[in-house]
Order: C-alpha cells, then sequence, then structure tokens
C-alpha cells in the first residue's frame, strides 16, 4: 500500500470515529434536555444549543427519529439487577397523564400491552386499528423506547388528533407488570418476535414461561387474548407447549382468528422484524390463545381428589 493509500485510510477512519463521536454526544444532549411540563408532554429545551444541535442530528426534518442512530443489542438479560426502571409501588400510583396527557383522566386506562415492541411498528398500528383503546409498548433497552417515543410524537404532530392513544415505557415486564396493571384489565397482550435465548441455560430468561403465563392470566380478562409470532420455529413450538399447557389459555384456530381479527395481520406483517423475515423470505410462525373464563377452569378440591 502507498504512502498516499495509508495518509487516506487513516484520515477516513479519523472522519468515522468523529462521526460516532457526534452522534454518540447528540444523543446524550437529546436525553439530557428532555423534560416533562405540566401536561406531561416531552419537548426538547430550545433555549439549550447542544439539545438544538443533537435533534438536527438524530431527527428528520419532519421531527421523526432517524432510526439508524437509535439501533441496540439485540440481546438483553432479562434477569440482571438493574436499578435504571422507575416505576409505581402500585397501579394506583402509577401517572397515566404524562403518557396519554389528551385523553380525559377516567379513560386513561391502558387495555392493549405490546411487550417488547422493538422500533414500535406494532404499537402505532394497534393505535389506529383500536383508536378508542389506550395501547401501550413496553420495551427494556432504553434506545429503542426513545425512539418510539419520538415516534409516536412526531406522529401526533403529524396527523391532528391521532395516535393520542399510543404510547411506551422502558420496564422490565418480567419484573414489573404488578406495579403497573390491575387484574383483569388488559384485553389484548402482544409477544412479537421475543429473544429465543437459544441456550437450554437461558430459557429462563424467555418471555413466556408457565409461571409467567400465570401472572399474564391475572392481567389478561376473561376471554381476552394473548398473542405470540416468531420466526424461530423451535421458539414457536415452546410457546405452542407452555401456552397449550396452561389451564388458564385455550388456543384459538389459526383460520379463525386470521378471518375475524385484524390485530392477527397487523402483528405477522407490521412489526419492523416481520417486514425482515419477509423480505429474506422466512416463515412466521404464530398463535393465539385466549384467556378462559374463570367459570371454565376446574375446581381445585376436584383437582386434588384425582390425584
Amino acid at each position: 500500500m502507498s504512502v498516499f493509500a495509508m495518509n487516506e485510510s487513516k484520515s477516513a477512519l479519523k472522519s468515522r470515529r468523529a462521526g460516532k463521536r457526534k452522534v454518540k454526544q447528540a444523543f446524550a444532549s437529546h436525553i439530557g434536555a428532555i423534560a416533562q411540563s405540566g401536561d406531561g408532554s416531552a419537548a426538547v429545551l430550545s433555549e439549550d444549543v447542544d439539545a438544538s444541535k443533537a435533534a438536527s442530528i438524530l431527527l428528520n426534518e419532519k421531527n421523526f427519529p432517524k432510526k439508524r442512530f437509535f439501533r441496540s443489542r439485540a440481546h438483553c438479560n432479562p434477569l440482571s439487577h438493574n436499578d435504571g426502571f422507575d416505576y409505581p409501588l402500585s397501579p394506583e400510583e402509577a401517572n397515566w397523564s404524562i403518557m396519554y396527557p389528551n385523553i380525559p383522566q377516567h379513560d386513561r386506562i391502558v387495555r392493549i400491552l405490546d411487550i417488547g415492541m422493538g422500533f414500535g411498528g406494532l404499537t402505532v398500528t394497534l393505535a389506529k386499528l383500536f383508536p378508542e383503546k389506550l395501547v401501550l409498548g413496553m420495551e427494556i433497552r432504553a434506545k429503542l423506547c426513545e425512539y418510539v417515543r419520538l415516534r409516536i410524537e412526531a406522529l401526533r404532530l403529524e396527523c391532528k388528533g391521532e395516535y393520542q392513544n399510543a404510547s411506551c415505557i422502558r420496564s422490565n415486564c418480567m419484573r414489573y407488570l404488578p406495579n403497573f396493571f390491575q387484574k383483569e384489565q388488559i384485553e389484548k397482550m402482544f409477544f412479537c418476535f421475543p429473544d429465543p435465548h437459544f441456550k437450554s441455560k437461558n430459557h429462563r430468561r424467555r418471555i413466556v414461561s408457565h409461571n409467567l403465563l400465570t401472572e399474564y392470566a391475572y392481567f389478561i380478562k376473561p376471554n381476552g387474548r394473548l398473542y405470540t409470532v416468531t420466526d424461530v420455529k423451535e421458539l414457536h413450538d415452546w410457546h405452542v407447549e407452555k401456552c397449550s399447557a396452561h389451564p388458564m389459555f385455550d388456543r384459538l384456530p389459526d383460520e379463525e382468528v386470521l378471518r375475524d381479527d385484524p390485530a392477527v395481520q397487523a402483528m405477522i406483517d407490521t412489526t419492523e422484524e416481520g417486514i425482515k423475515v419477509q423480505r429474506n423470505k422466512g416463515s412466521k410462525f404464530f398463535a393465539v390463545y385466549r384467556r378462559r373464563e374463570n367459570s371454565e377452569l376446574p375446581n381445585v378440591s376436584d383437582v386434588l381428589n384425582l390425584l
């Protein structure tokens, strides 16, 4: 390699490193400049010069976040100790006015949960499909949660009067759902393309398990629905095995839900992961379960008599 080529290569490397530093500084300035106004609407402090520069880098001309600056690691250990989450001590103490500032207080009851929302494709689609229901996306990764928050704010500005029923929050759903939701509050709960955690020793990190299904059944109303979709056949078989074996859930026929429930096709087609699978001509596997009525459950004494 010639001296000229080596110098050109070093110059390009320095330029890339400077660009990465610029993005990191912009993201840090953006996060630091977010303020919550009295009515709960988020805003970047306009008089902050660094924040203005950050916005010009992270957002496009329509104030939508640029996805390339918010990408995050695909894997996260939900069982690790983490004090970075803010959560109420009980559902009664949850302040939903921050997330749904234009919804009347008596209507601020979340009915649809998108757990592990990623870049929020399904969250915003569900808000459009069910405008009378509050939709909440939950995500453990900070960058993705901030991306979805900015995306929803931009959609609210672009489509006046719409997407007021959509919001997101950063939390660990394997730990803190009881801090946010009441018994039988949720009508639809989605698990779209969750982390497969392939290694056997990590199966306890999977978002669907017998113990967690018991917790989900507590929050889902009778005849409410639990949705799963993945592009990993082994994980789909795991979902089916765990959900079908749980006494609180009953699988609905695939043909029936595809025909009658618009949320199923939305779950398959509108998540960013689903779009990528479709682009790569991969397979998608889904299952929908009904939360059984309490009257359908076997009597505890009858079960004990059979043992």
